[in-house]
């Protein structure tokens, strides 16, 4: 009995139905802040209710992208506080503080297809693996400055070290993306080339800056938080300039 109390306690302001084939139900502005706040990337459907152009097709892409929670808000008054006038699919993240809006009646075609993609693109997250999807949310950030983690899926530092980084990239939310390199992929044979690297010399740490198109390896030795914060540091300090880039070639994307 006090389990059911406390949970229901919990949730007074998240709703779920079996018409909403179970995406919870955002009643006010705390519940969508709770929401928010409870993961790197969700999803809030802005719509009027069930019959509402896109809501099907949101309820079908929810169901093929779990690595993303996805809820719907009907109170227009919610939508205000987030600058919203009319039925919007919204997606926010916390590596760049980034509300990303599809606005339903600007869009020609609404497809479970279409949202799937629109959440994988937009799914920029603490520590993001690099591939030809994401790279399209990556360099549409207003976060032009991207920290790199060159690793071998597989080999006995790349969970770990993806750990790390994932614990410190909070840290400079809002200034750099950290993004992970997988160096076992041919795909990615590319951007390694551009760093000066190959597959054997992985892991290494590396500092990417689109708007100036200049690029930085940290230097080889311990992968550490606290190398990796300096090495951070050094470049908001503008210190980076002052050192020799990694790689030859200059090119604009990875």
């Amino acid at each position: 009995m006090l389990i059911t109390l406390f949970f229901s306690l919990l949730v007074s302001s998240v709703v779920a139905t079996d018409e909403d084939s179970a995406l919870p139900r955002l009643t006010d502005t705390k519940a969508a802040e709770a929401f928010i706040d409870s993961a790197e990337v969700v999803v809030i459907g802005f719509v009027e209710g069930e019959e509402s152009h896109g809501y099907q097709e949101l309820v079908a892409a929810a169901k093929r992208v779990d690595s993303v929670p996805v809820a719907i808000c009907t109170e227009k008054a919610v939508w205000a506080d987030y600058s919203l006038s009319s039925d919007t699919i919204t997606l926010f993240r916390k590596a760049d503080n980034h509300q990303e809006n599809l606005v339903l009646a600007k869009a020609k075609k609404v497809e479970a297809d279409g949202l799937v993609n629109f959440i994988t693109i937009n799914e920029v997250r603490y520590v993001t693996e690099y591939d030809q999807v994401t790279a399209v949310g990556l360099f549409n950030s207003e976060v032009k400055t991207h920290l790199l983690l060159f690793a071998n899926r597989g080999s006995k530092e790349y969970t770990e070290l993806k750990e790390r980084l994932g614990a410190l990239a909070p840290e400079f939310t809002g200034k750099f993306l950290f993004v992970l390199i997988n160096g076992a992929v041919k795909s990615n044979i590319r951007s390694l080339g551009y760093f000066g690297l190959k597959s054997q010399d992985l892991p290494r740490v590396g500092l990417y800056d689109s708007e100036s198109d200049m690029k930085w390896l940290l230097p080889e030795g311990q992968i550490s938080t606290e190398r990796v914060r300096e090495f951070c540091q050094s470049f908001l300090q503008g210190e980076l300039k002052e050192v020799k880039q990694a790689g030859a070639e200059a090119k604009t994307e990875l």
